[in-house]
């Protein structure tokens, strides 16, 4: 199942983010209009405000650990969610940064490996369960182990079932915030079996 920048726009919604699909249309410098491929539109700035390559790059690694195998295009997906999250919450973004460096700090000390990101695959989750993150409280003002669970952990997830794709991957045929059209709405309920 690839997830598309669509999904990446549903999952903005869900969770609050007004003018989600014009963030993530801006955030790679192309503007979609409707019907028509992506084209290239001047930006501000090259560099993207608030999160660093690293601190993407680390977070499509942590959702490619928790993410089913199924799922396809998560860099894409991870990318376009947490542009559009952070876009106009710097503060959110500086959050994640902060999570991401302790993250990268663990695994230096406990995994004697530079960053999150330079474990094999095959260890990344394993990660979570030896700090506890799988079963800690997520707190955003809480310790490292449970801002690592709200913002990397939690907010991945979310924004995963969240999405039509990622909603349809796990039997929820119409997520909240997707409406699903006249027809989902048209037919009765469907027999139990």
């Amino acid at each position: 199942m690839e997830l598309t920048r669509r999904d990446a726009i549903a999952a903005l919604s869900a969770v609050g983010v007004a003018g989600g699909a014009l963030a993530v249309s801006q955030s790679d410098g192309s503007d979609t209009s409707e019907g028509g491929d992506p084209t290239p539109t001047p930006t501000a700035s090259e560099e993207e405000p608030g999160l660093s390559d690293h601190d993407l790059d680390t977070a499509v690694a942590v959702a490619e650990a928790i993410y089913p195998s199924a799922v396809e295009n998560v860099e894409g997906f991870v990318t376009d969610f947490l542009r559009g999250r952070v876009a106009d919450d710097p503060e959110r973004a500086t959050e994640i940064g902060e999570t991401v460096s302790y993250l990268d700090d663990y695994v230096a000390t406990w995994y004697d490996v530079d960053g999150y990101r330079s474990l094999p695959p095959e260890t990344r989750a394993e990660v979570f369960e030896d700090m506890n993150a799988n079963t800690v409280d997520p707190e955003p003002e809480g310790g490292d182990v449970q801002r690592v669970r709200y913002y990397l952990i939690n907010d991945l997830l979310f924004a995963l079932y969240a999405s039509p794709t990622g909603g349809e991957l796990v039997g929820i045929e119409n997520p909240q915030g997707h409406p699903g059209g006249t027809a989902s709405y048209q037919r009765g309920p469907r027999p139990q079996k």
